[in-house]
């Protein structure tokens, strides 16, 4: 009787232990596609009014290349806004997580974007699709490290 206790007491601890890994992996995938979530939103909502801001928090929440060249391209991006008053903002309709290896993920993510222009008939919003990865190294905060469009 002993024994069935302790085998049964066990298999309890086991099956806590993997049902708390797999929720800690189900809560850290979820992670990864709030942050390409987030990442699609900062991007696509852009106000002529704000422009220094939402530039600040797309610098913030990325690393790598990408933060590179997004930094390097600020200025003329920043006065383009500027000139033409333009004011856009996205909607996240659908976000996935497509891959996982290591410390990067590629999320998927459709977003709706209304874009108006000073002076312009506001148009119809236009749907984009992005690929997004997300690297994570140990230890750190998870942020984008490549973004793509995708056809």
């Amino acid at each position: 009787m002993l024994v069935v206790l302790a085998g049964l007491a066990g298999a309890g601890v086991w099956m806590f232990n993997n049902v708390s890994e797999e929720r800690r992996a189900v809560q850290h995938r979820q992670m990864l596609v709030d942050v390409g979530r987030q990442t699609a939103l900062n991007l696509t909502t852009i106000d002529h009014t704000t422009v220094n801001a939402d530039i600040e928090r797309i610098l913030t929440g990325s690393v790598g290349d990408f933060h590179d060249d997004f930094e390097k391209r600020a200025g003329e991006f920043v006065a383009a806004v500027a000139e033409s008053q333009s004011k856009s903002v996205g909607t996240v309709t659908e976000a996935g997580l497509e891959s996982q290896d290591g410390e990067s993920a590629d999320v998927l993510v459709a977003v709706a974007v209304q874009t108006s222009l000073a002076g312009a008939e506001e148009a119809q919003p236009r749907a984009w699709r992005m690929r997004i990865t997300v690297t994570q190294p140990p230890g750190q905060e998870a942020k984008v490290s490549n973004v793509q469009f995708v056809p």
